[in-house]
């Protein structure tokens, strides 16, 4: 199958270059891309078969499946920004500065910032540090920094986020 491979023409050309664009907004992370997909596939099962009932059905089938993709992406992508801030948090005592940067697998959102140890937090239950962290974005005259706090608790050897969702949405998947 590909373009101007295959003999029926209601699959061929619309389904090849409609997953193409579906795959660059899954790249690009784009947050409709779970739909995008359903409305591609669906549309092109529901040619391909000529009944409604089957598109539709491939069409729910990719709208949940590519939630749970693009979540489970988010999640993923998230959780190692916040290791990668709390790694540095961890080996930093109370009071001082240090960057911290995460480069992940696709060359994508590499976000990098400064982090501050405020204070450290020991308790019978855990050790924790609080810290004041930057996201900065753009370079040179268009660089943007804003900054937010958390805290971070010592997990068996290895520093953890200690906060598991904060309700605050522009953070993004820093959260």
């Amino acid at each position: 199958m590909g373009i101007r491979r295959t003999g029926d023409s209601a699959v061929g050309v619309l389904a090849v270059k409609g997953l193409s664009v579906a795959a660059i907004a899954v790249v690009a992370g784009c947050s409709s891309t779970p739909q995008i997909a359903a409305i591609v596939g669906g549309g092109a099962a529901g040619a391909a078969t000529a009944n409604p009932a089957i598109g539709f059905a491939v069409g729910v089938a990719l709208d949940a499946a590519g939630n749970y993709a693009f979540q489970y992406f988010g999640r993923t992508w998230q959780g190692s920004e916040q290791d990668a801030m709390a790694e540095v948090a961890g080996a930093l005592p109370a009071g001082t500065e240090a960057a911290w940067t995460i480069v992940h697998t696709l060359p994508i959102g590499n976000e990098h910032g400064q982090l501050r140890v405020i204070r450290s937090i020991d308790s019978p239950l855990a050790a924790c540090k609080e810290i004041a962290f930057s996201v900065d974005t753009g370079t040179g005259e268009k660089s943007k920094r804003a900054w937010f706090t958390s805290d971070v608790c010592k997990q068996d050897a290895t520093w953890k986020w200690a906060s598991a969702e904060p309700a605050v949405a522009r953070w993004g998947f820093l959260q």
